[in-house]
């Protein structure tokens, strides 16, 4: 790529936080950030030993990042997420949504806590997440954020009513919250990934679904976290 696209696309001193950036696509889009000069605050729950990995891959991009434990459903926890990065890098521009769950089943063979656990994390941590930061980026009149939703907020399948009901909520909150952040300069999207390999997501699902969508897929293959990544850049 040419000298002034790559300068184009700097994010050096900017500061970013991307939930559940510890494996699969939050971790591509940590590393495609980093690559970019941006400084990152990952959170981790259960896999403090991933976190450092990346941190280590992170620095050798040339740029900081620190982990945090916390869990994003919990309001606490992401306070202290925002309050990290603040004190830590001073700043902070860019809120990557990106922390998911799945907890696939019929939808009359579903626990309540099954429901309770995948809406909090996918949709009402985005929320929480959101609503925290737009006060940092509405003062200074700059941010992007990019909610990772999926395909699966648009149409569905079988026994994701809970999963489906999130993604379907988390383009919902995107378009409100840019409605209400647009006249402070701030950015905010989503972007839909469909089925992507190497995620703890996809390792779930029948291998007959996923040759169906590959077969299906227009570049005939099934999407790489590194593809999502790429778009989270751009935007």
């Amino acid at each position: 790529s040419s000298h002034t696209e790559r300068s184009m696309m700097s994010l050096k001193n900017k500061v970013a936080i991307v939930t559940g950036g510890n494996s699969g696509i939050g971790q591509a889009i940590v590393l495609e950030l980093a690559h970019r000069g941006a400084n990152i605050v990952i959170d981790y729950v259960a896999h403090p030993e991933a976190t450092e990995s990346l941190e280590r891959q992170v620095a050798k991009l040339g740029a900081r990042s620190i982990g945090v434990d916390a869990d994003v459903s919990k309001l606490a926890d992401l306070r202290k997420l925002i309050d990290a990065a603040v004190k830590s890098f001073g700043r902070l521009d860019i809120m990557v949504n990106n922390a998911g769950i799945g907890r696939d089943r019929a939808m009359w063979r579903m626990a309540d806590q099954d429901w309770k656990d995948v809406l909090d994390t996918n949709l009402s941590g985005a929320f929480y997440c959101t609503r925290e930061v737009a006060p940092y980026l509405r003062a200074q009149e700059y941010g992007k954020i990019v909610n990772i939703a999926s395909v699966h907020g648009l149409r569905s399948e079988f026994g994701l009513s809970n999963y489906c009901s999130s993604k379907a909520g988390l383009i919902g909150l995107t378009r409100s919250t840019a409605v209400e952040l647009g006249p402070s300069n701030v950015n905010v999207n989503a972007v839909a990934p469909g089925y992507i390999r190497t995620t703890r997501l996809t390792e779930q699902v029948p291998a007959e679904i996923l040759d169906r969508v590959r077969e299906r897929s227009t570049l005939g293959r099934l999407g790489d976290p590194q593809d999502v990544a790429h778009v989270v850049l751009f935007l």
